[in-house]
């Protein structure tokens, strides 16, 4: 019996790991409130697996999560698909993609009230990407962009 129970644990565990990542639910107060460690920069993309430039340039933010390992950077792509794929839909999808920054599912759904919180330039549309840093750097971008941009922001705010 105690060794069902091991194997039993063992094999649930071994299904965890390979699942990928897990994918927690933020409002814009506790993404706010994750991205505020003034020693670490942050490059965060605002996207959904239906939009189709957002899905054209993920590979970018993987090549950017790369670059910046083992330095105080840090990936987010924070996914705003409907609450009917969450998370069932949007784990099969980053699995497929093979993505490799972290994920995290946009909860709330009224933009009056997300929007002033995030940044105000926003007009909500997606995708976006917001770079913040130290001294209250911060740097946004409505519409595609490439890894070759955001490095040479984020690289500038490394130097200082």
């Amino acid at each position: 019996m105690k060794k069902l129970l091991i194997i039993a644990v063992l094999a649930l565990t071994c299904c965890e790991h390979s699942s990928g990542q897990k994918l927690p639910s933020y409002n814009a107060d506790a993404l706010m409130k994750r991205v505020s460690n003034k020693d670490t920069t942050y490059i965060i993309n605002f996207w959904a697996t239906w939009c189709m430039p957002c899905v054209a340039e993920l590979p970018g933010f993987d090549t950017l999560q790369l670059r910046y390992h083992g330095k105080p950077v840090k990936v987010l792509l924070v996914s705003f698909d409907f609450k009917e794929a969450y998370p069932k839909k949007i784990l099969e999808f980053i699995k497929k993609k093979k993505v490799v920054p972290e994920v995290l599912w946009f909860s709330e759904t009224n933009a009056n009230e997300f929007i002033p919180k995030i940044e105000q330039q926003w007009s909500g549309s997606l995708p976006a990407t917001l770079v913040l840093g130290h001294n209250n750097f911060r740097w946004f971008h409505e519409g595609t962009v490439n890894a070759a941009e955001i490095t040479t922001v984020v690289d500038k705010q490394l130097s200082y």
